[in-house]
């Protein structure tokens, strides 16, 4: 069989059709739970079920790649041309044939094509909503500056999608397409907040999370650094450097191994090799590891910190366990990722586990700040005085 084209759009309608589908079951669903809410209250309620089928597509994301299903259909946006494995049989048979162990068989075939309809379904999702805020502007008090950036950031997802296939997994676009996941999972979380705010015609919107500006400020600064060790992360991931260091808490039995940096954060290369076309070395592997080791070090400490401010300076007992408890998440499932060699299930967790770091700090920090809602709109009323 030949090779197909990296680019084959010619099952992009039935895809289309496919996402229609996918996405029928949750807007029904949301027309049903929310035929007797406000117009506002509907479009909370498919912001938080387009949220909930988001973080799905996130770990089915993950698990796509930690079952090397990457490229398991290695043409976009179909598989061989076609829009199912079961089109492309005779292609997938070929490959599997000549290479049992190798990209593309009907197992990884399969987990692709279902991420990308999963996929498509939650584009569909989004675009509803930002068509429904769009249309109900006038009759709500809640801004559609924020579903109309998710409706674009998606269409950008989209194409980071696209070229982790054609590009056959480049770790600097797998890593933004990771990125850009938890991305989306924040834009929409914030949506969702900010419906369950509720707005003030004309003024401002009461913050559900009252704290201290010291506390909002070192808020800010574990939020970022989840974001920055989450792009250790996935460069982890995208290299294949898990298993660098087989033993906790030293690495190779060295509180130091040898590393080689620059090798290691060569952002733009393809998958296993240097710019310069040798192989990536070992030493490379391993400093990309340490590092993402190094910076879980930070985490934990600021994370450990802001629930000290919870408990002690705010007195949230709640947000304070809320934190340990994610952090001590993260730290167990990452060194048994370790310990056990990358089990796949204790790998989806602790992105799983990012993910909900991502959804909790994002939720408190978008509850920490009034939102100015817009005008209400008044008649023009002539008074007539007596």
């Amino acid at each position: 069989m030949d090779h197909p084209y990296l680019y084959d759009l010619s099952p992009l309608f039935w895809l289309k059709a496919i996402g229609i589908l996918v996405a029928l079951g949750p807007l029904v669903w949301v027309w049903y739970r929310g035929r007797h809410m406000s117009t506002a209250g509907r479009l909370g309620l498919l912001t938080g079920v387009t949220l909930f089928f988001t973080i799905d597509l996130i770990l089915f994301g993950v698990f796509t790649r930690l079952t090397d299903s990457g490229l398991g259909c290695p043409d976009w946006p179909g598989c061989f041309g076609k829009v199912s494995p079961i089109g492309a049989h005779d292609y997938i048979a070929a490959a599997q044939a000549s290479f049992p162990l190798g990209p593309v068989t009907f197992p990884k075939a399969w987990i692709e094509m279902i991420h990308r309809y999963l996929a498509t379904g939650v584009g569909v999702m989004i675009l509803v909503l930002a068509f429904w805020s769009w249309r109900e502007r006038e009759q709500t008090h809640v801004s559609v500056f924020w579903p109309i950036v998710t409706l674009i950031w998606v269409c950008i997802q989209g194409a980071f999608g696209a070229l982790t296939v054609t590009m056959k997994l480049f770790p600097a676009i797998v890593t933004m397409h990771l990125l850009g996941g938890m991305i989306l999972l924040a834009l929409l979380r914030l949506q969702g907040v900010r419906y369950k705010m509720g707005h003030v015609p004309g003024g401002l919107s009461l913050p559900l999370l009252s704290i201290q500006p010291g506390t909002r400020r070192w808020l800010w600064v574990v939020f970022a650094a989840v974001w920055v060790q989450m792009a250790l992360g996935g460069w982890v991931s995208t290299n294949y450097a898990a298993l660098a260091c087989r033993d906790f808490p030293t690495c190779q039995g060295s509180w130091w191994p040898y590393m080689d940096f620059s090798a290691g954060f060569q952002l733009w290369r393809e998958l296993g090799m240097q710019r310069s076309g040798d192989s990536i070395p070992f030493e490379a592997l391993t400093a990309i590891h340490f590092t993402h080791r190094l910076g879980a070090y930070v985490v934990f400490t600021l994370f450990v910190y802001l629930a000290w401010r919870f408990w002690r300076v705010e007195g949230k007992a709640s947000h304070a366990w809320i934190l340990l408890g994610l952090i001590a998440w993260q730290a167990l499932s990452g060194v048994s990722i370790v310990l056990r060699e990358w089990p796949i299930l204790i790998a989806l967790s602790h992105s799983g586990g990012a993910a909900a770091m991502v959804f909790v700090l994002t939720g408190w920090l978008t509850a920490a700040y009034p939102a100015r809602a817009p005008k209400a709109k008044t008649s023009r009323v002539s008074v007539v005085s007596a």
